[in-house]
């Protein structure tokens, strides 16, 4: 596996463990969780994270288990449920499931997809269990309409936004992979284009994609350091839509550093051959081609 997949699967992880994290607490204390809309919609965001991130990762073990999560967060949040200790033990085994396939993926081995599917399998019942169980309290609760069949393990999820961002995003992971070229760039940039496409209205998205367009656009940010960066900070400010959450979208420092390097000023000189040096001296080869190219057009 090359260091760029790697780095990008740390973070994964990483942030998979917060999420877990999020999730353990409100699971161990569910009676308390529900009395907090926030909390309940806490957990609901944290297993589509973790979710978004293993399906664009090609993870679908974990994207499966933390679906079914999600599909029951979901019952959370829209029926009021009576929590008793066989619900919490339901929810404590499907969570376990989800960090026992977390923690296999750090192991030096990583997550063997014969050994997750297996896992999966094994944790399918108790998923069915609790959906169903949680459609009976719910509609105990008082909306006898309110039950939901529980999708099959391999069934996929409807194209959303979150979908169409983890789509588009395996594609610019392959491109990272490849040599850095004036074209890979161009092409890095129209998916740019296309993700700008998803949100056209909402500023904060446009402001994020557009100072990953502009980062990637530099030459001196090598793809090895564009990667998880760019990808990663796509994938949350992806994840704040879909939890309604847009104005908490805003590239890092880091990421605005690398944009802002492109458009760092030189000083050229008057005199042709001084002028020359400097440029030689900024640009790429493709770069002062196109650069001459456009001369000839302003001269004509």
């Amino acid at each position: 596996m090359d260091s760029g997949k790697q780095q990008i699967i740390y973070y994964f992880i990483e942030e998979a463990k917060e999420h877990l994290e999020t999730l353990e607490k409100g699971l161990l204390d569910l009676r308390s969780t529900l009395a907090d809309t926030e909390r309940v919609n806490e957990m609901f965001r944290a297993a589509h994270s973790v979710k978004g991130g293993a399906a664009m990762l090609g993870f679908d073990s974990i994207k499966t288990t933390a679906h079914r999560l999600e599909d029951c967060f979901k019952i959370l949040q829209e029926h009021p449920i009576d929590v008793d200790r066989k619900l919490e033990s339901l929810f404590l085994k499907g969570y376990d499931t989800l960090q026992d396939l977390v923690d296999r993926l750090q192991e030096p081995a990583g997550l063997q997809p014969d050994e997750a599917e297996k896992t999966v399998q094994a944790a399918e019942p108790n998923f069915a269990q609790l959906q169903s169980y949680l459609n009976q309290l719910a509609s105990v609760g008082g909306n006898s309409s309110v039950a939901v069949a529980a999708p099959p393990v391999a069934a996929v999820p409807p194209v959303n936004l979150g979908a169409e961002t983890n789509n588009i995003l395996k594609e610019m992971l392959q491109l990272f992979k490849q040599n850095e070229t004036a074209e890979s760039r161009q092409q890095l940039g129209d998916i740019c284009q296309r993700l700008l496409g998803l949100s056209a209205g909402v500023e904060p998205w446009q402001i994020l994609v557009q100072t990953a367009q502009r980062a990637i656009a530099n030459p001196k940010n090598s793809y090895r350091a564009l990667a998880p960066l760019v990808i990663k900070e796509v994938k949350q400010a992806s994840d704040l839509l879909v939890a309604n959450r847009a104005n908490a979208i805003s590239p890092s420092p880091a990421l605005q550093q690398m944009a802002a390097s492109v458009y760092q000023q030189i000083i050229v000189p008057l005199e042709p051959s001084l002028a020359a040096k400097a440029l030689a001296q900024s640009f790429d080869k493709q770069q002062l081609l196109e650069i001459v190219a456009l001369l000839q057009k302003a001269a004509v």
